[in-house]
């Protein structure tokens, strides 16, 4: 995976973009950045800032941790999950080496 390009570039690519003084496939060749790259920043910036509908960067990234912290509460749910039945299984078996009269 390419590195991304760091964040102060993309905005000023989106600026010039914006103004719609060129065209993107002209900015896109000026910057060395691929046109298709240009036209998703753009979308990207649209999004962010209310011009179009859909998930905002922010909101992009809250619903990224919040599916990794479900993730996690899963995999605890089911540690706990197997320890209560590894424990319930102990109980019935009763202590070892005890013997009833």
């Amino acid at each position: 995976m390419p590195k991304p390009f760091p964040k102060e570039f993309r905005d000023d690519v989106v600026a010039i973009a914006l103004r719609r003084e060129s065209s993107f496939s002209q900015i896109a060749k000026d910057f060395g950045i691929s046109e298709s790259c240009v036209q998703r920043w753009v979308k990207i910036a649209d999004v962010d800032g209310g011009r179009r509908s859909g998930v905002t960067s922010s909101e992009a990234a809250e619903n990224h941790e919040l599916r990794k912290r479900v993730k996690l509460l899963e995999q605890e749910v089911e540690i706990l999950r197997r320890a209560a039945a590894y424990l319930s299984q102990a109980n019935l078996s009763g202590p070892k080496g005890s013997t009833r009269s």
